[in-house]
């Protein structure tokens, strides 16, 4: 029969994955980690038994959530991800000369050390020289900083354990702060299906805050209905309003400039969540 693993994505649904073998196993200080080897999604990151990033769809999670902002902001230089211990974001980031410092800021040192050694393909540029590593609590990082970042990313597993003042007034409130004058945020949001009232309730946070606020989705196989959304905050620069001569040729396997803007058309049920 082989070993499954389920994630029981809510009480009456879950989805499945058939295991090739354990890596590693570990209460960290702050949640259950496994590192798993998969049949169908090559090696797999679980954090309190949910799927944080797989080999083979991880691409789009982490495209999405870099060139988005970072396409709409005429000149990142300085960048913050909190969370995403795993490093794709990291990665994806770097794709853009513009950026001469990315700070990443995760509470759990021990994502990143695992993901560094069975997932290089996610991790790898987290040594990069333009990198900054942090083992910290990024909610106080926001708290302590002041017009310090171009972008921020909100690269955060769902809101439970310590992940849940990610998903707060009070935390959007301060990475305003944390912001430069024309700066933009992007937070992961989760899916319509199962956390509607979610969405709706951080839309509505951030739209109090933000001037232009915007919802966008991908589709992430792995990912609770693969139905995925994010919440993009900005000052003053509208996503889709790019101009034509900011984008770039950059090396993705999701993202293009065509789906900036398609991101941005939501399904009606959707779209309802906004307003």
């Amino acid at each position: 029969m082989g070993l499954w693993f389920t994630e029981k994505q809510t009480d009456n649904f879950g989805i499945t994955a058939k295991i090739k073998q354990t890596y590693h196993t570990e209460q960290t200080a702050f949640q259950k980690l496994n590192m798993v080897e998969t049949e169908e999604w090559g090696n797999m990151l679980l954090l309190d038994d949910m799927v944080m990033t797989t080999e083979k769809d991880e691409f789009v999670y982490h495209e999405m959530v870099a060139h988005v902002p970072l396409f709409t902001h005429p000149n990142p230089k300085e960048v913050l991800v909190v969370g995403g211990g795993d490093g794709g974001v990291i990665r994806e980031i770097l794709k853009h000369p513009s950026v001469t410092k990315a700070v990443l800021v995760d509470i759990d040192g021990k994502v990143i050390e695992y993901s560094k050694k069975y997932l290089p393909s996610i991790a790898g540029k987290l040594d990069d020289p333009r990198v900054e590593v942090r083992v910290a609590d990024g909610f106080m990082h926001i708290a302590e900083s002041e017009k310090a970042y171009d972008v921020i990313l909100v690269d955060s597993t769902e809101p439970v354990g310590p992940a849940v003042n990610l998903f707060t007034k009070g935390f959007y409130a301060g990475i305003s702060k944390a912001l430069k004058d024309d700066g933009i945020f992007v937070a992961q949001t989760d899916n319509p299906w199962f956390k509607a009232d979610l969405i709706r309730q951080v839309y509505a946070d951030v739209k109090e805050i933000f001037p232009v606020t915007r919802l966008y989705t991908a589709n992430i196989p792995t990912y609770p209905s693969g139905l995925w959304t994010f919440t993009i905050g900005s000052k003053i620069h509208d996503p889709l309003k790019v101009k034509e001569e900011r984008f770039f040729e950059i090396d993705t396997k999701y993202y293009t400039k065509q789906l900036h803007h398609a991101c941005f058309v939501l399904p009606r049920f959707v779209e309802d969540l906004t307003v």
